[in-house]
């Protein structure tokens, strides 16, 4: 019986790129951590209102006399404009720092970088910060999911700020 060669098996390599599902769990990371600062922003919101004045909305309401004070009111808009900023710094820094990540792309091994494989700047990652915002007008979280679909796995935002996740090597 005549023995015919082998033909050599082709190894599967990892791909480069990080993924969808690494990449949502990331998120979800990263999630956890600015929902802490959020509380904490708005632990010391409350500090400047002032407990008593929480309570005294709270009763009122109770009553039906709702009417929250304009101080609540300026209280919350505050917050929430420092969350934006807090969350803006947060991806921005980390994501042009030397790890090239916020904390939870650090914890699965995943880079941020350009095209090129360089590492950001804060004003590149200022820009995919921003590009996150026409990725999330997308309905049903499309402009996100591209990131399982597309060659390079790039999210909306990466295609519009020029960047890759990657793996860490």
């Amino acid at each position: 019986m005549p023995t015919y060669p082998v033909a050599p098996m082709a190894v599967a390599l990892p791909s480069p790129y990080a993924g969808f599902w690494l990449r949502v769990v990331a998120y979800l990371i990263d999630g956890i951590i600015l929902a802490v600062i959020y509380g904490l922003l708005f632990l010391i919101g409350i500090a400047f209102v002032g407990v008593g004045s929480i309570e005294t909305i709270a009763r009122e309401m109770h009553n039906g006399d709702a009417e929250p004070p304009v101080a609540f009111f300026m209280m919350i808009i505050f917050v929430g404009f420092l969350c934006i900023i807090a969350s803006w710094i947060y991806h921005a820094y980390l994501e042009s720092s030397p790890n090239q990540g916020t904390l939870g792309k650090m914890a699965l091994g995943l880079i941020v970088t350009d095209l090129q494989g360089r590492r950001i700047s804060f004003g590149h990652a200022t820009g995919r910060f921003f590009a996150k915002i026409i990725t999330s007008l997308i309905p049903l979280g499309i402009g996100y999911m591209m990131a399982g679909f597309t060659e390079k796995k790039q999210a909306l935002h990466d295609m519009i700020a020029a960047t890759l996740v990657l793996r860490k090597n």
